[in-house]
């Protein structure tokens, strides 16, 4: 049973299991959150060379950034990778998420990071759109509210939210996922400070 679960391990999924996972410790934060990461390892970020991305090396590859980035993720203890497809996700009083090789897993909260070129997890409940923030046909998004969220508990991120294909774009959307179910978790709008005694 997990907390959190996040289908999609690109940028916008990284950056949301990230903020997720840096509550631990964080001072303010007193729920150890269980975080699950299921991930096909095909973001389009493989394949990407970054030279407008804050704060990475001018030419960097996209792959590096997701190394690194999984990388820094992996390092907290609360965090679970799974390498595989979702395949069907029901909802009650939580999300139960199919996968084609690793079984099902519970979780309470889930954010949806799977990209704009298909969204092919079968639910009776999500609703999907033209993406209308691209120079490009035929790619989608998911319908959702100003929070994020495509119905109760579910949330989206990145590029299925309707964001830019821009690096930035994708992460800082991940990071608001993150946010906006801590918002739903502890009752009360909350940010995760990144300052020198944050942590405890």
């Amino acid at each position: 049973m997990y907390n959190i679960a996040i289908i999609g391990g690109g940028v916008a999924g990284l950056s949301a299991a990230l903020t997720l996972a840096s509550t631990k410790g964080a001072k303010g934060f007193d729920r150890d959150l269980k975080i699950l990461v299921i991930d096909d390892e095909n973001s389009d970020l493989n394949k990407a060379t970054l030279w407008n991305v804050p704060l990475a090396t001018l030419g960097k590859q996209g792959k590096d950034a997701l190394k690194s980035i999984k990388e820094d993720v992996a390092s907290y203890e609360n965090v679970d990778f799974i390498k595989d497809s979702a395949t069907k996700i029901e909802r009650d009083s939580n999300i139960k998420i199919e996968t084609k090789e690793s079984g099902t897993f519970i979780s309470n909260y889930l954010i949806l990071a799977t990209g704009m070129h298909k969204f092919s997890i079968e639910s009776d409940e999500l609703v999907t759109l033209h993406h209308d923030n691209v120079p490009r046909d035929g790619k989608v998004k998911l319908a959702s509210n100003q929070k994020q969220m495509v119905m109760e508990k579910i949330f989206v991120a990145g590029l299925l939210a309707g964001e830019p294909t821009m690096y930035a774009c994708a992460s800082g959307s991940g990071v608001r996922a993150a946010l906006n179910v801590l918002e739903e978790i502890y009752g009360k709008l909350v940010v995760v400070h990144d300052v020198a005694d944050s942590r405890r």
